[in-house]
């Protein structure tokens, strides 16, 4: 499985482009904004997105989204249903609001993209509507778990106690040397959030 990294916004959003070889079916994990290096990442490769998948509504996740949409014409939205109202919502995305999924999730749903099977976690906390992405032992999470931190709770929907049981009955269940690909900040593992987040 082949990821390329993209730090867009004014907040620093990492944004996920992942393919595996010998297969031009690809999905893109929180654009955050336009990136004309994602662009030309897709067409060096000659990849064919057919996913946006979107951890969470919050705008600086969500701001790539027209410029996907009009590189790509036929690549869908993908969320959890229940960020439904926050994605609509232009004051409580802190975006541009009025984003309309294709397809809507549900924690344990799959979704195969080419040969790669995507198993999504919800994860509310951050966002009622939270979802983390798992494929393989690679973990996109959004901004539920971060290196030795965790997702902000006081923006609207937000729940610190929903956070915690996320993440401890949840992400801490998958194995140890899971890479955890966050929305913000450096990679971790699995294991050294258990031993060392300060906030769990």
């Amino acid at each position: 499985m082949n990821i390329k990294s993209y730090i867009l916004s004014a907040f620093g959003t990492n944004c996920y482009l992942v393919w595996e070889d010998g297969c031009p079916d690809a999905f893109i994990v929180d654009p955050g904004a336009p990136c004309e290096q994602l662009a030309a990442d897709v067409a060096k490769n000659k990849l064919d997105p057919k996913y946006i998948i979107l951890t969470h509504g919050h705008g600086d996740h969500t701001g790539g989204i027209p410029f996907c949409k009009e590189q790509w014409p036929d690549i869908k939205i993908v969320a959890n249903k229940k960020e439904e109202k926050l994605l609509y919502s232009r004051r409580d995305s802190y975006g541009k609001g009025g984003i309309v999924a294709d397809v809507w999730t549900h924690d344990g749903d799959i979704l195969k993209v080419g040969n790669m099977e995507l198993k999504f976690i919800f994860t509310p906390g951050h966002t009622p509507g939270g979802q983390c992405v798992l494929v393989n032992r690679t973990l996109f999470s959004g901004d539920t778990l971060f290196h030795a931190s965790i997702g902000r709770t006081d923006l609207w929907g937000g729940s610190f106690a929903d956070i915690m049981e996320s993440i401890t009955t949840k992400l801490f269940l998958l194995p140890e040397d899971t890479t955890v690909l966050p929305g913000h900040m450096d990679a971790t593992t699995i294991g050294y959030e258990m031993r060392y987040n300060p906030f769990v």
